[in-house]
């Protein structure tokens, strides 16, 4: 069975570069009917941020992305959080002691800055290995453990990255236990990997550099190798700047409190470079789970493109049922639509759906329909955006639309006979006259077609407000 991990660290919250190698390591194990596990990598406890695993849960959950182990849900290979483990990471560390291949590192921060410095005076590469302790004490735990490697020569293949390799000199002893107790990742996680059984390591380019290293421990503990799959960076929108929170990542939250939908969220980011080489980009979940393979991951990296998040948000919202949708919009309302009837709510979604990108818009586009607003300032608001407007004209238009819709019965018909009759009658275009009306009834220049709004206003309040406007003019 195919078993794949996302194993964050809880030093922030969760952005999408980040997320994005957590959903190719799902999809990967959904598609083939495996398992996905979380677990909370939290050895760096100098770095670790209150409220991150919380915030790493939420954000997983938010996206649709469920795990089958993890340190909400115990499985046979528990507990999910290193630093639950420190004990089985002991017992594998004096395995290592034993069979000498790790030892107590004696050193000081100042000895080894004398060693550096006499590698660079050597102008060669500084080499933990090559400054050894002869004879070192018996590991205690008071001093950080380290490996002792065996530098060769390493060939290996990786699913999206091809066949890599690499000489024996980019080999070093690292530590495996630090002087606080708490094992390193390049540790940790080896261990970690073959005791919850994972088949496929999925995992940043950022740790390919240390792939040498890994696999001169997975070798000196006898272990067989998983699948390797190192994932490009995920750039930031311009530029070639990795998507970071230094760069100003947004959290993936922040795009649920956007109002993004989960299944638009998870097409970007998984067609963020990957596709199914065909030219479909909108992929619903079960097509992804169907579709995704990790040979199709590009090598190179690939921009997270946000108005392309926005255009697929639009896509998928434009997609749902009524229902639906009224039950999405939940929280996003603006706050004079608190006292309406879930009806009229309703009537304004049907005629907003087409021009919503993401939920947090609704109040911009959508306040005109329950603001108690007045004719005058609809008028301000034509005269700012038309100034060369003459006010005569004005008072013209507005005074036959207001003739002409009094005797309407606002059905969608009837107003579009009556207000074409209109442009023909007052010889003008829809680009003046119907900016003019719309303005004048909801003070903003981008609405529903005017067809529609107006109806869902209601004849008593467009009436009301093109007669104040007339009044103020």
């Amino acid at each position: 069975m195919i078993r794949t991990r996302f194993a964050p660290s809880p030093t922030g919250a969760l952005h999408a570069g980040t997320v994005r190698t957590a959903l190719f390591a799902w999809l990967t194990a959904r598609r083939a009917g495996g398992q996905f596990l979380l677990r909370i990598e939290d050895t760096d406890r100098t770095r670790e941020v209150r409220g991150a695993v919380q915030n790493i849960i939420d954000s997983l959950h938010y996206l649709g992305l469920d795990w089958d182990e993890g340190p909400d849900k115990n499985g046979p290979f528990g507990p999910y959080i290193q630093s639950q483990r420190l004990s089985i990471y002991k017992n594998w560390a004096q395995k290592l002691i034993d069979s000498g291949r790790a030892y107590a590192d004696p050193y000081t921060k100042v000895e080894l800055e004398q060693f550096r410095a006499h590698a660079i005076a050597q102008k060669k590469p500084f080499l933990y290995r090559n400054y050894r302790p002869t004879s070192p004490l018996a590991w205690d735990g008071s001093t950080p453990l380290r490996f002792k490697s065996e530098p060769k020569a390493y060939s290996w293949q990786d699913q999206v990255m091809g066949d890599l390799s690499t000489g024996p000199e980019v080999i070093d002893d690292f530590i495996l236990i630090k002087s606080d107790g708490y094992p390193t990742y390049n540790f940790a996680h080896v261990i970690d990997d073959h005791l919850m059984q994972i088949t496929h390591v999925v995992r940043s380019q950022e740790f390919i550099s240390s792939m040498p290293i890994f696999l001169n421990l997975y070798d000196a503990l006898n272990l067989e190798y998983p699948v390797f799959a190192t994932v490009p960076i995920v750039l930031a929108g311009e530029g070639n700047k990795k998507l970071s929170k230094r760069e100003g990542a947004k959290q993936l939250l922040d795009y649920q409190k956007m109002g993004i939908l989960p299944a638009a969220l998870m097409n970007c980011l998984a067609t963020t470079g990957w596709n199914d080489g065909t030219e479909q980009e909108i992929f619903s979940v079960e097509e992804l789970k169907q579709k995704f393979s990790l040979d199709r991951v590009q090598r190179g990296s690939a921009h997270f493109d946000e108005q392309r998040l926005l255009w697929m948000n639009g896509h998928y919202i434009r997609q749902l049922p009524a229902e639906e949708l009224y039950e999405a919009t939940d929280g996003f309302w603006p706050p004079e639509a608190a006292s309406f009837k879930s009806s009229y709510k309703k009537q304004v979604l049907v005629i907003t759906q087409e021009r919503l990108k993401f939920f947090r818009e609704l109040p911009e586009l959508t306040d005109f329909f329950f603001k108690e607003l007045s004719g005058e300032a609809g008028l301000q608001a034509a005269i700012k955006t038309y100034p060369d407007l003459d006010r005569n004209k004005i008072n013209k238009y507005l005074s036959a639309t207001l003739d002409t819709l009094k005797e309407s019965d606002l059905t969608q018909t009837d107003l579009e006979t009556r207000l074409n009759g209109l442009l023909d009658s007052l010889q003008t275009k829809p680009a003046e006259l119907f900016s003019l009306i719309r303005l004048v009834i909801t003070a903003s220049k981008y609405t529903p077609p005017l067809f529609k709004i107006i109806p869902v206003i209601g004849k008593d309040k467009v009436v009301k407000r093109l007669e104040e406007a007339l009044s103020a003019l």
